[in-house]
């Protein structure tokens, strides 16, 4: 399983995190219509990076949850690299 520090935009990504920070949800419209949003910081032993939260995902987890991500997808986004779920990406909480 791939460390956060050797991610790269716009790759499939899975890893194993602890989510360390999520912003204040705030409310946005998309292409799809009004949707919630949250940033979450995701923290492993090699870096860390920001996942987004979207929908009812913005109200399932909390700070120091160890969680696992599966098939997320990187992207470059104002020069930082970001986590999201993308199609088929699947967030797990650990034991």
């Amino acid at each position: 399983m791939a460390g956060i520090a050797t991610l790269r935009a716009n790759m499939n990504a899975t890893i194993d995190a602890t989510i360390t920070a999520i912003s204040p949800v705030r409310d946005v419209t998309t292409m799809r219509g009004p949707s919630r949003v949250a940033d979450a910081t995701l923290k492993d032993d090699t870096g860390s990076i920001t996942l987004t939260l979207w929908g009812d995902d913005t109200a399932k987890y909390t700070v120091g949850q160890k969680v696992r991500i599966t098939d997320g997808w990187v992207k470059d986004y104002k020069g930082k690299l970001q986590l999201s779920m993308g199609r088929s990406g699947k967030i797990q909480i650990q034991p």
